[in-house]
């Protein structure tokens, strides 16, 4: 009888057992791979980990019978550094899906390792549209913005009002490069020339011989192509230069409004660029950033609702499949629109691109601004179809399946 009872119990923990590895082997997990105290710190850290968390808990909070897992960590703009996080995250400790990572190099080596351990990164600071052409991955998810879908509205725009020569000021890592890249295309492509470049380091402080070299060079718009304190930094010292008074334009293709917030409207006033995201656009919009605002007291970043909305999509899908296959997953989220508070005729295409409408603004003057973080005036809508690079000139081979 003994025995008997004792082979019982014995099944019956095995039977257990399983079942606990398989409910933990179905858990969600995600990591965000952050900027916490670096120069993007105040597009990424503590507002991307927050946004997520806010996806999460409008999911419920809960997969497979189990609390959905939120971890983050500083890559310290380090690729070394950065690869051995995710390495870690997705062999050891569980991580599904990396979220964020704003460096462009960081995150184009994130990109292979999808390749390779056959999970999921959501790109929502990285820019370099490279992530989606000729270094893409069916588990690499780019979300909010790329070097071609901030480039072609604005240029246009620049160019149609006069600003017809340019001089490139492009910081020197993978998003700077592949930023130029596409602004020499765009220029041309919309009948202006390219007046003169320079490439500075990603941790410079002191732009005095780049600025007086983009001066030197009589060009009409002196284009920024880099992000973070360092644009902030860019402007500033461009506007003690003097620049505006010569009649040269400054023009940041990449500005968050968290760079208009540090500078202030009296010397942001009157600039243009697209975004992808603006939390006083509607209802939706002002519903989500005033949560967000609660927590952290002030309005999330574009890329920081772009974190948001992947995560949302990502977590929809898993939960109307019933599992975190990745490959059925990604079929999901191609198959379903991408409509929440940050996307508008949202859609993700067979490269990794998640296509959605853009916006064209301009910072207002202090006296147009009603309230606090009351900056933009909305120019104009780019069509998701218009902003981003068409699949017919994609180079990335699943563009083509």
């Amino acid at each position: 009888m003994t025995s008997i009872t004792r082979r019982t119990f014995t099944a019956g923990a095995a039977l257990a057992m399983t079942a606990r590895g398989a409910a933990a082997a179905e858990k969600v997990k995600f990591g965000v791979l952050a900027d916490m105290g670096g120069p993007f710190a105040d597009i990424s850290g503590r507002g991307s980990v927050e946004a997520a968390r806010l996806a999460i808990e409008d999911m419920g909070g809960n997969m497979f019978g189990s609390p959905i897992e939120l971890v983050f960590a500083d890559h310290q703009h380090k690729p070394d550094i950065g690869l051995n996080l995710a390495r870690q995250w997705y062999d050891l400790d569980g991580v599904d899906v990396i979220l964020d990572v704003p460096n462009s190099a960081i995150a184009l080596a994130v990109n292979n390792l999808t390749k390779e351990k056959k999970k999921l990164a959501i790109y929502a600071n990285a820019a370099t549209d490279r992530l989606t052409e000729d270094s893409c991955s069916p588990y690499g998810l780019h979300w909010t913005f790329d070097t071609y879908s901030q480039t072609r509205g604005a240029t246009g725009a620049l160019i149609s009002q006069g600003y017809d020569s340019w001089f490139l000021l492009v910081a020197d890592y993978a998003y700077g490069h592949s930023m130029e890249q596409a602004m020499r295309e765009a220029v041309v492509a919309n009948g202006g020339r390219i007046a003169g470049s320079v490439r500075h380091p990603l941790q410079t402080l002191d732009f005095a011989s780049y600025l007086l070299q983009a001066q030197g060079s009589g060009a009409k718009i002196v284009a920024l192509a880099s992000g973070g304190d360092i644009t902030v930094n860019v402007i500033k010292q461009g506007r003690e230069f003097g620049l505006h008074q010569t009649g040269q334009k400054l023009a940041s293709l990449l500005t968050f409004i968290t760079d208009v917030h540090s500078l202030g409207l009296s010397t942001m006033q009157g600039l243009q660029f697209v975004v992808p995201f603006y939390w006083d656009m509607d209802d939706k919009t002002r519903a989500f950033a005033k949560r967000f605002y609660d927590r952290l007291g002030k309005m999330p970043s574009e890329s920081q609702a772009g974190v948001y909305s992947g995560v949302l999509h990502y977590l929809k899908a898993v939960q109307a499949l019933g599992t975190k296959d990745p490959d059925k997953v990604v079929a999901k989220m191609r198959a379903t629109p991408v409509e929440d508070m940050f996307a508008r005729n949202g859609k993700l295409m067979p490269n990794g691109r998640m296509v959605h409408d853009m916006y064209l603004v301009e910072v207002k003057n202090p006296a147009e601004s009603k309230q606090p973080w009351d900056y933009y005036k909305m120019i104009a809508t780019i069509p998701a179809d218009k902003a981003f690079r068409p699949l017919t000139e994609s180079v990335c081979p699943l563009a083509k399946q």
